[in-house]
């Protein structure tokens, strides 16, 4: 029986979105995977790609509509937390079914030494104090937010170079594109004196290699947790999401 027309927009720019774009590829599904905008270069992907923002919920609303799209996917990072609530109350008004492609976020194991904060400010705010070496691993965006503590060495590391340079007096800026390995990590913890990792709870295992380093280097982990996002279907794998777009969706489950 020939399959009903199906055209899907996938939100993304991580790896996840990457594996699910090469599958509807290679099942030949009309798809279109769109990025925010934030990587000057993205990597090529095997389907139509688009970049930029949709202008709020009424700008995701229309592009659902006018490019008559039957399944929406967000594969977006974790803390991609606005446009998640975005593509929920689209999907909703445009009656586009939804489903969530997201990591497990991490669970500690023996020997970790973990610290939790809710949010980029209550991690901004418990860095008061005597300076510290920090690998600040939470990418270009949020970099800004601890000039306020000028105290203290940041070890960071960015995806590409360019725009502004980071407004810390005392950091070290490392150009490089993962996936890392714990002991590349562990060398470079070590190379800078780091005596205490910041990362947000991203999941997976693509970003896990900073979390596997500290641990053997007994190093305390300060771990921004996830933003609330609508409640939503979740799934973990590629393959469970072709298995929703076949079946599932179709029939408005």
């Amino acid at each position: 029986m020939q399959q009903p027309s199906r055209h899907i927009l996938v939100l993304g720019g991580t790896t996840e979105a990457s594996a699910l774009a090469e599958a509807l590829a290679a099942r030949g599904d009309e798809a279109v995977l769109s990025y925010a905008g934030r990587v000057a270069r993205p990597r090529v992907q095997p389907i139509a790609t688009r970049v930029g923002g949709f202008g709020g919920v009424d700008g995701l609303v229309r592009y659902l509509r006018d490019e008559g799209v039957t399944h929406l996917v967000d594969a977006t990072h974790p803390f991609a937390g606005q446009m998640s609530a975005n593509a929920v109350a689209a999907a909703e008004r445009a009656g586009v079914p939804l489903v969530a492609l997201t990591r497990p976020g991490w669970r500690a194991k023996a020997g970790d030494r973990w610290q939790r904060v809710p949010d980029i400010a209550a991690a901004v705010a418990a860095l008061a104090g005597p300076p510290r070496r920090i690998m600040l691993a939470l990418g270009r965006m949020h970099v800004g937010a601890f000039a306020v503590r000028p105290q203290h060495f940041y070890l960071l590391r960015f995806v590409e170079a360019g725009g502004e340079a980071p407004p810390l007096p005392h950091h070290h800026l490392v150009i490089d594109r993962g996936p890392f390995d714990a002991e590349g990590d562990r060398r470079l913890m070590v190379a800078h004196g780091i005596d205490l990792v910041l990362a947000k709870d991203a999941g997976g295992t693509g970003a896990s290699a900073k979390l596997d380093a500290a641990r053997a280097l007994g190093l305390p982990v300060m771990l921004i947790d996830r933003p609330a996002v609508p409640a939503r279907r979740e799934m973990h794998d590629v393959a469970a999401v072709l298995r929703w777009i076949d079946h599932d969706a179709d029939r408005g489950v």
